[in-house]
């Protein structure tokens, strides 16, 4: 059978309480008891005292039976819960006025006696004749006779008859009212255990129909409101709602992340088909008319179908390259070995790249930056390819007649990296994601979105982050930093 757990707690609560009433009602008869016979035992003290003092039970020649037989049969009449014994010296049964048959020992064991007269606390308990096992409270005192110890008055204060009251019953009714007072106040206080429990499992069980109803495997709902107590730092089950909280809001993160990555990848496995799609068209559309019309073409047609089909070759070859180098960095196979350089001398060797290709185009390419600029701390090879990209995008969106510049500005532990063109800009509506997924500028496509996803990933490498700024004057401009040389 399978319980939960309220009913678990509930089941374990009720028991402790049950073994808790039952051993506080057990303690409680004992300590009624014990104190009973501590009473009787003290206010019958000098019993068997003053029954050695004044009465004649022995003479010089020994004991008198009839005269002892008589005695003790008086005393019982008078209190009939009292068993009044005489005993010799060594605790053997000389005198009684018990029954044919009733006595189950011969003698008695005097250290309870010898206690009892040396003063020791009350109850103190001697041993029953009447029973072989039994022992019960006494009174005893010693037996002299001309001056000689003849043995002990040993009266048993609680015996057969008290035995037989109680077990009819009759001395019953106030244990009876105690222990149903007793029941009483277990039960209440089971059925308040109960609701207190209850109580304290109500948001532990909210929090278990929260988590029930949490699928990983799909987009992640709303949570409901916090369990009670959420604020209290000291409430466990507030503290491990508050951690599946976090839980459950670390988990919708990354499902968003892992879902927007996947229409990323999806975007750009769709964009660079399309970009391969062009050039290997072209590129296979002029070999096949080289192929068909070869006799036909002129050495000018066909020197310039070649240059096309070269020129298309080199696109689908620098795309792949681009693709191949995203997946190394992406997947870690790329890390960047650090080095202190001069970025100045970078730049410029750079700028020797594209030198010819800005003249081709008629763009201007400036660098702005200090006499004084410190040495950086970076993959020499990795921040090349950085600049490389920047700087073939700029050219390649910068109209005739513009301006491509490239400043650097020393901060207080990195070194700024602006590259910036007078192009026409990047629109607000293709600023979200502009380094993760493809955009197009007046109909030509920044080569699936590579070069700046490239450009990012290597930046990530260096615990540095690019980003879009604003430059009046400028079209589009991208700062990032590189940490200065220790």
């Amino acid at each position: 059978m399978s319980l939960t757990l309220s009913q678990r707690l509930s089941l374990v609560f009720a028991v402790l309480l049950a073994v808790s009433a039952g051993t506080s009602a057990w303690l409680q008869l004992r300590s009624n008891q014990m104190r009973e016979m501590e009473v009787v035992q003290g206010l019958s003290r000098d019993l068997a005292a003053t029954i050695a003092r004044d009465s004649q039970l022995m003479d010089s020649s020994g004991i008198r039976p009839d005269a002892a037989r008589q005695l003790f049969s008086q005393l019982m009449v008078v209190n009939p819960s009292v068993e009044v014994y005489l005993l010799d010296d060594a605790g053997r049964i000389t005198g009684h006025a018990a029954p044919p048959g009733r006595l189950r020992r011969e003698r008695v064991d005097l250290a309870p006696l010898r206690r009892f007269l040396a003063g020791d606390m009350l109850p103190i308990l001697g041993d029953d004749p009447r029973s072989t096992d039994a022992r019960k409270v006494f009174s005893a005192a010693p037996l002299r006779v001309g001056g000689r110890d003849m043995g002990f008055i040993y009266v048993v204060l609680l015996g057969e008859e008290h035995d037989k009251l109680v077990q009819r019953g009759a001395t019953n009714q106030v244990l009876s009212t105690a222990l149903w007072s007793l029941g009483l106040v277990a039960l209440l206080c089971l059925v308040a255990g109960l609701l207190a429990f209850g109580w304290i499992t109500r948001p532990l069980r909210r929090l278990t129909e929260t988590v029930r109803q949490f699928d990983i495997d799909a987009a992640p709902a709303p949570l409901p409101p916090a369990v009670e107590g959420a604020k209290d730092g000291n409430d466990e089950i507030a503290v491990l709602d508050g951690a599946f909280r976090q839980m459950a809001t670390r988990l919708g993160e990354q499902w968003r992340a892992l879902t927007r990555q996947d229409q990323e990848r999806r975007e750009l496995i769709a964009n660079i088909s399309h970009d391969l799609r062009t050039p290997l068209s072209s590129l296979h559309g002029y070999l096949e008319t080289l192929s068909l019309k070869d006799a036909t073409l002129t050495p000018e047609e066909r020197r310039r179908y070649l240059g096309i089909a070269l020129d298309q070759s080199r696109k689908v070859g620098g795309l792949a390259q681009s693709l191949f180098e995203l997946a190394r960095l992406e997947y870690g196979f790329v890390q960047p070995e650090r080095e202190p350089f001069s970025l100045t001398d970078l730049v410029q060797d750079v700028f020797q790249k594209f030198e010819l290709a800005a003249q081709d185009r008629q763009v201007t390419l400036t660098a702005r930056f200090d006499a004084q600029v410190p040495p950086v701390c970076a993959d020499l090879g990795l921040i090349e390819r950085v600049l490389t990209n920047l700087l073939d995008n700029a050219l390649r969106h910068t109209p005739e007649g513009g301006v491509v510049e490239v400043s650097l500005q020393p901060q207080a532990d990195s070194v700024a990296v602006t590259v910036a063109d007078t192009g026409p800009g990047i629109p607000p509506e293709l600023r979200e994601g502009l380094f993760q997924r493809p955009f197009a500028l007046g109909g030509e496509r920044r080569s699936g979105g590579l070069g700046l996803r490239i450009v990012q990933s290597i930046l990530q490498l260096h615990g540095a982050e690019i980003r879009l700024v604003e430059l009046p004057g400028w079209g589009a401009a991208f700062r990032f930093g590189l940490p200065r040389q220790a």
